[in-house]
């Protein structure tokens, strides 16, 4: 029940009493005041009051907040894995909440605490924890997240997630082999229709870059690339973390989704910087001659792929096959 409810309740109740009793208690010339009265009257008001109201209203006084919404239930979870730390699916439907909610870091750190109570056997906790860090920032294909897709198919081989994830993750790494056996292996398994015709494209996407890359070996023709020399402008100022890391990427402002190229680089400005093919996330996501691509060249303070407030950046539009080196920046600080 609300506060503002039992505060205008207790008003009204207030005033109706005043109103009842003051008659009763006020000296009059013709009549004695009658106190007594007055007493047994106030109390008839408050107590059969409460008692109507307890009879007829249908407010649950001693139910419980609804526990149906996901922020409620991961509430009660989180209050029951305190009292029991090692109740592995306790943490992998707290994970669960919190990805339903949004709130994927708090995801990433529920599916890591379930990967650790069940000791790293627990293919559910370890898919959880690649998807929550993918989604935070999908750069991490390439790192942590392919890793556990790798973990994943240690444990379950035929898992469709798995693989799917897991051959992003080898092709994102410059290990076609790797990429092209597990999405073959997952065509194998006779996924969805939606899902079988995405791998097909990818096969093919895959088969044309080889057969554009043996053209261009052959012509003995330069690969494309990016080329920049990233530097700090002087009056920007901020404070490097030991962690720190300088990230430097290559997106096609007209095709939203992962960079065409990324490299990480230990903060040593300035720099040199060349991103080609040999970089590229994706199999079909590569630089090649014609695109205009925004380059960016960003200190992460702490060190992780994703852009947090404050990081230092810089950006600069680079087209790929007519500039050469070009200047890139650091002047801004991300909001």
């Amino acid at each position: 029940m609300s506060a503002v409810f039992l505060l205008v309740a207790g008003a009204l109740t207030a005033l109706s009493l005043w109103l009842l009793v003051r008659p009763l208690v006020r000296r009059r010339e013709d009549a004695r005041p009658s106190k007594a009265t007055a007493v047994v009257l106030t109390l008839a008001l408050l107590l059969g009051g409460a008692g109507l109201y307890a009879a007829f209203s249908d407010y649950a006084w001693h139910a419980a907040p609804s526990a149906e919404t996901p922020a409620a239930q991961a509430a009660v979870l989180a209050k029951q894995l305190a009292k029991n730390p090692d109740n592995v699916q306790g943490w992998l439907d707290l994970g669960e909440r919190y990805t339903e909610l949004g709130q994927y870091p708090l995801a990433a750190r529920a599916y890591a605490r379930a990967d650790a109570v069940a000791n790293g056997r627990s293919a559910a906790a370890i898919m959880g924890l690649a998807e929550s860090l993918l989604v935070i920032d999908f750069e991490d294909i390439r790192g942590r997240s392919g890793r556990l897709f790798d973990r994943v198919l240690e444990l379950e081989p035929k898992n469709l997630k798995g693989l799917f994830y897991g051959a992003i993750a080898a092709f994102s790494r410059g290990d076609t082999a790797e990429g092209r056996d597990r999405f073959e292996r997952l065509l194998a398994l006779n996924p969805p229709a939606n899902i079988r015709e995405i791998i097909e494209k990818q096969l093919q996407a895959i088969d044309a870059q080889g057969a554009a890359g043996s053209e261009q070996g052959a012509s003995g023709a330069a690969p494309a690339q990016v080329r920049v020399r990233v530097s700090v402008a002087p009056n920007l100022k901020y404070q490097l973390s030991p962690q720190a890391a300088l990230f430097v990427l290559a997106r096609d402002p007209n095709q939203p989704g992962p960079p065409f190229a990324a490299k990480r680089l230990p903060v040593q400005l300035p720099a040199e910087v060349t991103l080609s093919a040999a970089d590229a996330m994706l199999e079909q996501r590569r630089i090649s001659a014609g695109q205009t691509l925004d380059v960016v060249a960003r200190i992460s303070l702490s060190g992780q792929p994703q852009s947090s407030s404050g990081d230092p950046f810089g950006q600069v539009s680079y087209h790929v096959g007519q500039d050469g080196t070009l200047n890139l920046v650091i002047d801004r600080l991300a909001p």
